[in-house]
């Protein structure tokens, strides 16, 4: 993993925010995905369907291979919602030690749950698939990665995910923490979360911005 002095800093990060905004000005399939999760919170079935918008559209090079099972996937919504529910309203810069347990849990949980269903490569599961997931569910406290962000912060997850997304966390937060009150605490309609994820996505998925 990259040190704290590696980490990029206010100022890169709001030109990759910007850099972001500018050429994906509409992300359609976000908005929709997080809307229907929203409006059907509570309703395990409906979320699961509402993630699937987006999980099976954003992951689409990985479930060609085969869909994940929706039934698995609402059950583990609904056995995990009182977590789920303080974790929603909760700010990255309240991640702590405290919360790890909890966090492998659901990543553990989730990954299983979006897991390929049948064909050749059933049970395979995707890190990538399961924050997305997670960050639908807790938007401004779980991060959203790729296989070219999690490679960007030196945490790449061909082996041990679950403890490679808690090392990502930890810099997510240390970046937070730079950023604007404004940024922090969600003041001007944007969290520190999301900021920062269309930074990364700018820089490292597509190479909108250098560092």
């Amino acid at each position: 993993m990259i040190t704290e002095k590696e980490l990029p800093g206010q100022r890169v990060i709001l030109r990759g925010s910007k850099a972001f905004r500018k050429n994906l000005p509409r992300e359609a399939m976000y908005k929709t995905a997080t809307f229907l999760v929203d409006h059907h919170w509570g309703n395990a079935r409906e979320m699961a369907d509402g993630m699937g918008v987006l999980l099976l559209t954003w992951n689409q090079a990985f479930y060609r291979y085969g869909q994940f099972d929706f039934v698995k996937l609402e059950r583990c919504i609904e056995k995990n919602m009182t977590h789920l529910e303080s974790l929603r309203t909760r700010n990255i810069l309240e991640f702590g030690k405290v919360d790890e347990p909890l966090v492998r849990r659901l990543f553990k949980g989730f990954s299983a749950a979006l897991a390929i269903r049948r064909g050749s490569k059933k049970g395979m599961q995707s890190p990538v698939a399961t924050a997305k997931a997670l960050h639908l569910l807790a938007p401004s406290f779980l991060p959203l990665w790729d296989h070219k962000i999690a490679r960007g912060y030196g945490c790449h997850y061909a082996n041990d995910p679950v403890e490679k997304y808690l090392g990502f966390l930890w810099m997510i937060k240390a970046i937070a923490t730079g950023l604007p009150k404004s940024l922090q605490d969600g003041a001007d309609g944007y969290s520190a979360i999301e900021v920062i994820d269309e930074y990364n996505f700018a820089r490292f998925t597509r190479g909108w911005v250098n560092a």
